[in-house]
C-alpha cells in the first residue's frame, strides 16, 4: 500500500521557482551571521553527541535549564517522536487545529492516536501560532494547559508582524514549545529544530531526549541554531520584520486591487482567493509555467484558496501581470 502523498511549498518537480509565494521562509533571507556559520561548518568531525554547548546556548537565549532543551532534526521529525511518546504512555486520542501543518495528522495516523474534536478530552493538542496556512492565531486551547501534552509549533513566532501571541509568557511555560528557526533565518533547507519543555516535565523531557536517534543534529543544523541564539541573529530577524511588513502590505493591496480576497493574518504569509471564476488548478498551472510558485491550500481545508508567502515588489509585479495575462487570454 502506498503513503499517502504529502503535499509541502517549496520546490518540486519543475525545480525551483523563480518567484517561490508557496513557502513561508523569510524573504529578507538568508540571515548573514546564519549563512557564515553554516557555511563554515567543520563537516569532518561529528558534533558533540551530548550538544553541551549548544543546549547551553539555547537554554541562555529562553532563560530556561538546559534539561529543558530537546533537539529535533527537524520540527516533523520532533513532532512524530512526541507522537509516539504519547502514544507509548498510554494516550489515544490527538486533537488538531481545523487547518494545519499535514505531518500533526500524519504522525498522529502512524502512532495511532484518533482525532478528538473537544481539546479538554485529548491527549495531545497541537496547536500553531500564528497558525499556517492562514497566520491567524491559534484559538482552541484546554481549559488547563497542564492536564495533557500540549505543543506550540512555534516555527512562525519570530516572523509575527502584528498582534500579541495567543498565549501569555507565563501560560507558555505550561506547554512545549517547538522551534524551526530555518524559516525566520531563510535557510530552509538546513534541518534542525528544538523544543522546549514545559518546567513540569522533567521526565518526559528525559524521555524524549533518549528516544532521538544518535546525533540526531549534524554540523550543519548545530552551527544554525548556535547562530540562532546570538544577539547579533536575532537583531538581524527583528530588522527584517519591517521591510516584510512593507511587503506584505504593498502585496495585500495588490492583490486586493486585482479583486482577490486575502484573509486577515498576523504573519509573513496569508490565504487569498482568486476573483470568481478562476479556476484554481488552471490559474497555478500556468503561474509555474511562468516560474511562480503559489500553494494551493486545498490540503489545509480550504479548496478554491492559496497561501502566499510575502516577497519583495518585483516579485509581486510579476505574479500580478501573469495573473492579467491569463485573464485576458
Amino acid at each position: 500500500m502506498s503513503a499517502a502523498l504529502r503535499i509541502h511549498g517549496g520546490p518540486d518537480a519543475g525545480g525551483v521557482a523563480l518567484h517561490d509565494f508557496s513557502t513561508n521562509s523569510n524573504a529578507c533571507g538568508p540571515c548573514p551571521v546564519a549563512l557564515a556559520a553554516v557555511q563554515s561548518a567543520d563537516a569532518t568531525r561529528y558534533p558533540d553527541p551530548q550538544y553541551t554547548a549548544l543546549k547551553a546556548a539555547l537554554a541562555a537565549h529562553h532563560s530556561v535549564e538546559p534539561w529543558r532543551v530537546v533537539l529535533a532534526g527537524s520540527a516533523s521529525e520532533f513532532i512524530f517522536r512526541i507522537s509516539a511518546w504519547v502514544r507509548q504512555g498510554g494516550g489515544s486520542r490527538v486533537h488538531l487545529p481545523q487547518h494545519a501543518y499535514g505531518d500533526y495528522a500524519h504522525a498522529a495516523q502512524a502512532w495511532g492516536l484518533h482525532p478528538c474534536a473537544d481539546a479538554d478530552a485529548a491527549d495531545l493538542i497541537w496547536a500553531c501560532d500564528p497558525a499556517s496556512p492562514t497566520g491567524q492565531n491559534h484559538t482552541g486551547w484546554p481549559q488547563v494547559l497542564e492536564r495533557c501534552t500540549v505543543v506550540l509549533d512555534g516555527a512562525y513566532a519570530p516572523l509575527r508582524l502584528s498582534a500579541a501571541p495567543a498565549l501569555s509568557a507565563k501560560q507558555r511555560e505550561a506547554v512545549w514549545q517547538m522551534f524551526s528557526p530555518n524559516k525566520a533565518l531563510g535557510l530552509t533547507g538546513v534541518r534542525a529544530a528544538y523544543a522546549v519543555a514545559p518546567v513540569h516535565v522533567q521526565s518526559a523531557a528525559v524521555a524524549l531526549d533518549a528516544m532521538a536517534p544518535s546525533w540526531v543534529l549534524g554540523a550543519h543544523g548545530v552551527a544554525m541554531l548556535s547562530a540562532w541564539a546570538q544577539a547579533d541573529t536575532q537583531a538581524w530577524v527583528t530588522q527584517s520584520l519591517d521591510i516584510l511588513r512593507q511587503w506584505k502590505q504593498h502585496q495585500v493591496a495588490m492583490l486586493e486591487n486585482a479583486g482577490w480576497a486575502v484573509m486577515p493574518s498576523h504573519a509573513n504569509f496569508f490565504c487569498a482567493r482568486p476573483p470568481e471564476g478562476r479556476d484554481l488548478p488552471t490559474l497555478l498551472a500556468t503561474l509555474r509555467a511562468h516560474g511562480i510558485k503559489l500553494r494551493d491550500a486545498t490540503s489545509f481545508g480550504l479548496p478554491g484558496w492559496v497561501r502566499l508567502g510575502v516577497l519583495p515588489v518585483p516579485a509581486v509585479t510579476d505574479l500580478m501581470q501573469v495573473t492579467a495575462q491569463a485573464t485576458n487570454q
